[in-house]
């Protein structure tokens, strides 16, 4: 058999499962999964390899309307998207009628590559409601082929991933075939950091918080980590820190567990809480911390 290769891309609004289903594709916490909106910030690459094949996949940040300078970058990241699939997944989930872009949804509706709509957290749903959102994403979509789907409870995913599989053009493999993505370890770190202060802390503050690993030294049992967290007031900081740091210690034995579980060794980390007024307006923060390309 000719091998197969290409790019997968998935994108959607908000919380719709999309990282829930690249994780279950790659069988790795690479992406962000809480129950709060705008969780993934960057296009994460997950690659799955096989004897005869390699899928890279794609996952991006929700589709928004932006309301400040880093989340039109984040805006960017999707409309690459567009620009390097060989097959587009678009997720929506149960009950939902609308993408919150009219332009993105035009590019699916004329797209002219593979086009996966996957409905998902039908296990949120009964059979009347599913049969009306078929209907109702046929009519919306006919380009598209699709597929109900529970992310989460891993409902038809299998059968998503095979349909993939034979849609994937011949090609050689992109990427060495023991490559599971495109990130450093300092991302995950990062971004482990970031979902702890997600399921952590409430209002704004997990949206106004950038985390920057700074050293990250590995020897044969340890590895150590020094991280710092990014915020925009001092009364940010106040809120991360906690009560006699109790707050910040928290995040940091979640952050530890998860990554001694990611990396396989023990880890030893250390955080710190920084003010850095307005980042997320900033040009030159936002290039520093991978937003801009």
């Amino acid at each position: 058999m000719a091998h197969k290769a290409g790019f997968v891309n998935i994108i959607g609004n908000p919380n719709v499962g999309k990282s829930t289903l690249m994780n279950a594709f790659v069988g790795e916490r690479l992406s962000i999964i809480t129950s709060k909106a705008q969780t993934t910030r960057h296009r994460i690459l997950g690659i799955v390899n096989g004897e005869d094949f390699q899928l890279i996949l794609s996952d991006t940040p929700g589709i928004i309307k932006p309301a400040y300078e880093m989340q039109e970058s984040m805006m960017n990241f999707v409309k690459s998207a567009f620009e390097d699939a060989d097959i587009l997944i678009y997720m929506v989930e149960i009950g939902e009628q609308e993408l919150k872009d009219e332009a993105f949804f035009n590019k699916i509706i004329h797209s002219t590559i593979p086009v996966l709509l996957l409905l998902n957290k039908i296990d949120n749903s009964n059979q009347e409601q599913l049969e009306t959102q078929v209907a109702f994403w046929t009519e919306k979509v006919p380009n598209a082929e699709i597929y109900p789907i529970s992310a989460l409870q891993n409902f038809n995913v299998p059968e998503v991933f095979q349909r993939i599989i034979e849609l994937l053009p011949e090609s050689p493999a992109y990427y060495p075939k023991d490559q599971l993505t495109d990130k450093p370890e300092r991302f995950f770190v990062n971004e482990t950091i970031r979902e702890k202060i997600l399921l952590n802390y409430s209002k704004e503050i997990p949206y106004a918080v950038e985390i920057v690993t700074e050293e990250f030294f590995e020897d044969e049992n340890i590895i150590r980590i020094r991280s710092l967290i990014m915020v925009e007031r001092e009364t940010q900081k106040g809120i991360i820190i906690g009560h006699k740091g109790a707050a910040l210690k928290q995040v940091g034995m979640e952050s530890r567990a998860d990554l001694e579980k990611f990396f396989g060794k023990q880890i030893h980390i250390e955080l710190y809480v920084k003010v850095n007024k307005n980042w997320r307006s900033n040009a030159n923060m936002l290039k520093r911390f991978g937003y801009n390309q």
